[in-house]
């Protein structure tokens, strides 16, 4: 976790520097594995993964389209790099390449997102929560699967009332992966949830 806030600091100082104007974003994110399937997940139905496998995620974004159709829905292109610490086992790498949509709204005087996010994902190999899956079932594994980005923030700048805070959002993620019942490798199980607390900075 101290790592994670060092990552955090050096990402602020960073945009601190930049002249953008909200086009980018960055977010580092800490998870951990979960044996739940994802609507478990989502309505928080969580069975935690007894093996403690974690994942360390570093994820840059650039906005697409703001207000889309004149509505509050922002559209980013994302992509991340993961690490995942597998315990016992050898430790992966992964990769996120998606497309992500949020939905703004204002909620107690604060900016509130709804984020979904679509893409695809590869890891250095198989991630011992997919293995663990896919051999209940006897199912097949990949190192390429689909992946989904669904996320839950607030922005903290609003919340304490403190303006070059703007835009810094902290969150609930869940990272999925999963062969889409079987469409993708034909992995119909093997799949993936890490269940995520997040920082994430729009500059």
């Amino acid at each position: 976790m101290k790592k994670l806030l060092l990552l955090l600091l050096i990402a602020s100082a960073l945009v601190a520097q930049s002249n953008m104007k909200n086009k980018y974003s960055m977010r580092v994110a800490y998870g951990k594995s979960t044996s739940s399937n994802l609507g478990s997940d989502i309505i928080g139905d969580v069975a935690g993964d007894v093996a403690n496998l974690y994942v360390y995620d570093l994820d840059g974004g650039y906005l697409l389209q703001k207000n889309l159709l004149d509505m509050p829905i922002d559209i980013y292109a994302k992509g991340s790099f993961s690490y995942y610490d597998e315990g016992n086992y050898k430790d992966a790498y992964g990769a996120d390449i998606y497309i992500k949509a949020y939905y703004n709204f204002d909620f107690l005087k604060n900016r509130v997102r709804f984020g979904f996010g679509e893409g695809v994902s590869y890891t250095s190999r198989t991630l011992i929560t997919e293995a663990k899956d896919a051999a209940v079932s006897q199912d097949n594994t990949s190192k390429f699967l689909n992946y989904l980005d669904i996320s839950l923030d607030f922005d903290l700048g609003k919340l304490v009332r403190y303006k070059p805070l703007d835009e810094t959002y902290v969150g609930f993620l869940i990272k999925h992966r999963s062969g889409i019942f079987g469409l993708i490798n034909n992995v119909k199980h093997g799949g993936s949830n890490y269940n995520s607390i997040y920082i994430e900075k729009n500059f």
